[in-house]
């Protein structure tokens, strides 16, 4: 069955018996990993996880749905929650839906799936599934994402803090969490104590640089400059920049990069597809450049990179810094190979 997000958030605060898998699904990993968190916390803190990966699923389909049968060792709670997820997880989550018995909820997600891919069309299908597109928010969706997070944290944003806050985390849930976090700690506010996010408490809190900023990092990494990717990536970390945005930007510049190639090469002359698709003049020339130079299967190989150094910092206790310096510096060294 297909969720909104509404009913994705209410069904994962409440789960359901009838309910076995939750499919997250699209590009916004960081927004599916919350959404994940809402079931953890409706389990609640004695309750077990398991922990499956994509190539648990693939190499051992029947896997997951005698996980989802099993009960905890100690007879508690328990939930089962999948990462990285693919389509060849197809054959898996048939068998999950297909058993007469599981009792432990799954959260699978899967970042690079799309909406018409095969296991999202066997979780619309069951009525045992609920399936979500996670899409990175823009625009007002973003400033009512971080409101709506502010206001779990017992705080209201004023003038434009809410726009603010979502330009400088690239529309990250993870990270709009964190900074406001750190605001209801400066504020000493809460539920029962409730404060306002005001420019000021912003400006105290650490500096926010906008893409404009960050764009010279990721051309540089497009671009193959390696020279200047160090210099740009210790501007940024010195700034406080958090690499997730740094990251996400980078892979939204190689999206534009694969459609414009997409273009050209069904026939379409360079300067007339970045015409048509309006692309800044002064950005013309590397983007031309960027085109000839990124091939589908390089851009592909790419993105791969860089979203399994987004799922390694998220996890805790990891160098998230280091990772994402050496993720930009890899993709610029590609790119200067093939140029």
């Amino acid at each position: 069955m297909k969720a909104n997000a509404n009913q994705i958030r209410a069904a994962l605060d409440a789960p359901g018996a009838d309910i076995r898998l939750y499919l997250l699904h699209g590009p916004d990993e960081a927004g599916a990993a919350e959404l994940g968190q809402r079931l953890a916390r409706a389990m609640g803190p004695e309750a077990e996880r398991v922990d499956l990966d994509a190539g648990t699923l693939k190499s051992d389909p029947g896997r997951l749905a005698d996980e989802a049968a099993s009960i905890s060792l100690f007879g508690g709670a328990r939930h089962l929650r999948i990462t990285g997820v693919g389509e060849d997880a197809i054959e898996a989550f048939t068998l999950l839906l297909a058993a007469e018995q599981a009792g432990n909820p799954v959260v699978a997600i899967a970042p690079n799936v799309k909406s018409s891919g095969k296991i999202v069309k066997l979780a619309l299908q069951s009525p045992r599934a609920l399936a979500f597109a996670c899409y990175v928010p823009d625009g007002a969706d973003a400033d009512r994402m971080v409101a709506q997070i502010a206001r779990d944290h017992g705080l209201r944003t004023t003038g434009d803090t809410a726009r603010r806050l979502a330009s400088a985390s690239g529309g990250d849930r993870a990270i709009v969490a964190r900074e406001i976090e750190k605001i209801a700690l400066y504020l000493d506010a809460g539920a029962d104590r409730p404060g306002e996010i005001d420019d000021a408490a912003l400006d105290a809190i650490g500096a926010d640089l906008g893409d404009a900023e960050m764009s010279r990092a990721i051309a540089a990494a497009v671009g193959g400059d390696t020279a200047a990717i160090g210099p740009e990536l210790t501007r940024l970390r010195d700034a406080g920049v958090s690499p997730i945005p740094l990251l996400r930007g980078l892979v939204r510049r190689l999206m534009t990069i694969a459609a414009l190639r997409a273009e050209s090469d069904a026939g379409g002359a360079i300067d007339a597809v970045m015409e048509r698709n309006r692309v800044f003049f002064r950005e013309k020339a590397a983007t031309a450049r960027a085109v000839r130079t990124w091939s589908p299967d390089r851009i592909a190989v790419a993105i791969d990179r860089i979203r399994a150094t987004e799922r390694a910092i998220m996890a805790p206790a990891t160098a998230g810094d280091i990772l994402a310096e050496q993720t930009f510096l890899g993709v610029a060294r590609l790119a200067a190979r093939n140029r």
